[in-house]
């Protein structure tokens, strides 16, 4: 399970590896051009109920913490489809990777 430490926040964000890893390629790509957007993702079923969203802006310390030491293979529809949610009014939300149902 990944980690993603946000702000000041000590308390970390929880997302898979893999995820993590997508997320963390277009979150840097539209930090890196100096845009600002919310993330917002579903709770896990073990937790509490609902959703949660945070606002990402360039000046706000961001840190990814993987628990592989390899970074997994990427798929560049998943990282195409976060990067359209993440240009979307919404910003982005952390779709399921199976976008074609496979």
């Amino acid at each position: 399970m990944g980690l993603l430490f946000y702000g000041g926040n000590t308390e970390p964000i929880e997302i898979e590896d893999r995820a993590l890893a997508h997320l963390k390629v277009v979150i840097s790509t539209k930090l890196r051009r100096n845009e600002s957007f919310t993330l917002s993702w579903q709770h896990p079923a073990d937790g509490p109920t609902g959703r949660s969203t945070i606002w990402l802006h360039p000046s706000i310390p961001l840190r990814f913490v993987f628990s592989e030491p390899e970074t997994p293979p990427l798929s560049p529809e998943w990282m195409n489809a976060l990067a359209n949610s993440a240009n979307a009014n919404g910003g982005i939300t952390l779709l399921p990777e199976h976008l074609d149902g496979n």
